[in-house]
């Protein structure tokens, strides 16, 4: 109930004002100060401000690794690395003494942001329909959700940039590099496409019943795109005869075709990777091998041809007959073979949604299994960053490129390892994950009994 108040003496009226003109602010200004805003609201130094981090041993992947060093940061790129960095005045610093400094790591085969938990029931956009297998124009990264709840708790754990990835099909779609900042899609993108995904080892993707047919269908395809490439005004006149694909596939596929887009192709057998080394061969085509559980048996095939392989090494149940040879030594035996290696997740679970962060554990399998600490860390760094093309953007600690940086209480590929300080793009990220404030939430709230 409100006390009443009482009453206000009346007052006197005012004399009336002229009107105020206001000026309407300029649409270069309106975004000016929405940008400012923006940049206020998130962590990190404010623009112009340098960020040194210094004391640490930092490896910039690029080269040798450097003791007692400082990562300069300013506007979101890293603006010098080395032992005798002169450090502005006004730099924020952080003391890295004790600690290993390494950029931030990347995980080159997720479904991150396009998929909720398996079974429950939410959103799934990392496959598209297609028409007969072939979905080629479908953009993945259209299907970013930034507000997923696993991205936040990957960064945490040191992983910065990732390839969100289509599945579904023998040609599967468009893939795209994202930088795990707050913010749209299009502020996360880094480069999309960055690459062409099909199926090399699956006929009934393709509709068909044998391998054979299945790459008859691949060389078929992309020659159709050739020959579409030529004659697109009779084809929009409908005097050629039919092609494989609809027009907004074979459009997708003109890159991939003149080889200026690679082609990650999903193939795990010995014999299977010989094939599609041929046809890439045969058609010339820029190819990378994706899973690869029988990849060593051809390490020097593969390394011969300078095609990249993705692999995991957590594993070494077969999951199929094409996957019979899988060992966790494949990474290691590739690379003594010269053969270019990105670590991709390939352990129990599903590592390209919400177990994307073990990526960590991938690398230091792989370790434990014979490749060198170093080929490790570039795998999950600077030869994955090569593999989506953006390698002049990111995947080492040079000057010039985004200041996606990572301080680390030890060994970033042990177990108990934690990232201290996660920076992409020269903001700091350190608000709790979901698992967090759930933990926190739980561990805050008294138990109760209930009597029998």
């Amino acid at each position: 109930m409100r006390t009443p108040h009482a009453p206000h003496a009346p007052h006197a009226p005012h004399a009336p004002h002229a009107p105020r003109r206001v000026t309407p602010l300029a649409p270069a200004a309106l975004l000016g100060a929405a940008t400012m805003l923006a940049l206020l609201a998130a962590p990190g130094a404010l623009p112009g401000q340098s960020l040194a981090i210094t004391g640490g041993k930092v490896y910039p992947v690029s080269g040798p690794p450097l003791e007692n060093a400082t990562v300069l940061i300013r506007n979101g790129r890293i603006a010098a690395v080395g032992s005798n960095v002169a450090i502005p005045a006004d730099a924020q610093r952080i003391d890295a003494s004790g600690k290993w400094v390494t950029p931030g790591l990347v995980n080159a085969a997720t479904v991150l942001g396009l998929l909720e938990v398996q079974f429950s029931g939410g959103y799934q956009d990392n496959g598209a329909k297609g028409d007969k297998g072939i979905a080629a124009s479908f953009r993945v990264w259209e299907g970013i959700n930034p507000a997923n709840t696993y991205i936040p708790a990957t960064r945490k754990d040191g992983i910065t940039t990732v390839a969100v990835v289509p599945s579904r099909g023998f040609v599967q779609g468009q893939a795209a590099a994202i930088d795990l900042v707050e913010g749209t899609v299009p502020q996360m993108l880094v480069k999309a496409p960055v690459a062409m995904v099909g199926d090399f080892a699956n006929p009934q993707a393709a509709e068909a019943t044998a391998r054979g047919e299945l790459v008859d269908r691949w060389r078929e395809l992309l020659r159709d795109v050739k020959a579409y490439q030529l004659r697109k005004a009779q084809y929009d006149a409908n005097q050629t005869r039919p092609l494989a694909a609809r027009r907004a596939d074979l459009e997708a596929l003109i890159p991939v075709a003149n080889g200026t887009m690679p082609l990650w192709l999903q193939v795990d057998r010995a014999s299977d990777i010989e094939a599609a080394l041929a046809f890439a061969k045969e058609l010339g085509l820029r190819i990378v091998i994706a899973g690869g559980a029988e990849a060593w048996r051809v390490a020097d095939k593969l390394a011969a041809a300078r095609v990249p392989v993705m692999v995991g090494a957590m594993n070494n149940i077969p999951s199929s007959f094409s996957t019979l040879g899988q060992r966790q030594e494949n990474a290691a035996l590739l690379r003594a073979a010269g053969a270019t290696v990105v670590l991709i997740g390939n352990g129990p679970g599903d590592e390209s949604s919400f177990n994307v962060r073990n990526i960590r554990q991938e690398a230091g399998n792989a370790v434990a299994y014979g490749m060198r600490w170093d080929d490790a860390l570039r795998a999950v760094t600077l030869s994955a960053a090569e593999a989506l093309g953006v390698a002049d953007k990111l995947g080492s600690l040079q000057v010039g490129r985004s200041a996606n940086v990572v301080v680390w209480d030890g060994d970033p590929f042990e177990f108990a390892t934690r990232a201290e300080h996660v920076f992409v793009r020269g903001v700091e990220y350190a608000k709790p994950t979901r698992e967090e404030e759930l933990t926190n939430r739980y561990k805050s709230r008294p138990p109760t009994y209930r009597s029998p």
